[in-house]
């Protein structure tokens, strides 16, 4: 049965998200809006198009529930066995049933985890500077271009236009 109704839910959902679907439901309430003045706009005229679409949106929840439901499952296996199979940490798997508490908690943890990484890689970044600066500084210190700035190293040829 659950098979059955899966194939069942894939192929409505399919079939009612494609561009032919909404063409024919616009066609349809075209149809329905020009025979209002045939039908002179009357209450079962409007019964109508209440009554199909209420039963159509009622059935159509279900259908997409079910359908986001195994996407969810489908998505959430996937990135379980990433994990396993990763350096991330196994905490990770299954936090999708967690309480909204312990998920905040978990999502503390990862922002202070990514403070530090972040904070590392700045520091890196700051002694990357830092020692550039210091290559750079004996550049300064050195003779003005017209002299040599050792001996044997010929002088540096600066271009006049």
């Amino acid at each position: 049965m659950d098979k059955l109704f899966a194939k069942f839910a894939n192929a409505t959902a399919r079939i009612t998200g494609s561009p032919p679907a909404f063409i024919v439901c616009v066609l349809l309430v075209a149809v329905w809006a020009a025979t209002g003045p045939i039908f002179k706009f009357s209450e079962t005229w409007q019964l109508v198009i209440n009554t199909g679409t209420t039963i159509i949106t009622f059935l159509m929840v279900f259908l997409i529930q079910n359908t986001q439901n195994r996407d969810a499952a489908a998505v959430q296996t996937k990135l379980d066995e990433l994990i396993l199979t990763s350096a991330a940490e196994n905490d990770f798997m299954g936090i999708e049933k967690l309480t909204e508490k312990e998920l905040a908690a978990m999502h503390a943890r990862c922002t202070e985890h990514a403070q530090i990484a972040q904070d590392r890689l700045d520091k890196v970044a700051a002694e990357r500077e830092s020692r550039k600066g210091a290559k750079a500084s004996p550049k300064a210190k050195r003779a003005p271009a017209s002299r040599p700035a050792a001996k044997n190293a010929p002088a540096r040829r600066v271009k006049t236009s």
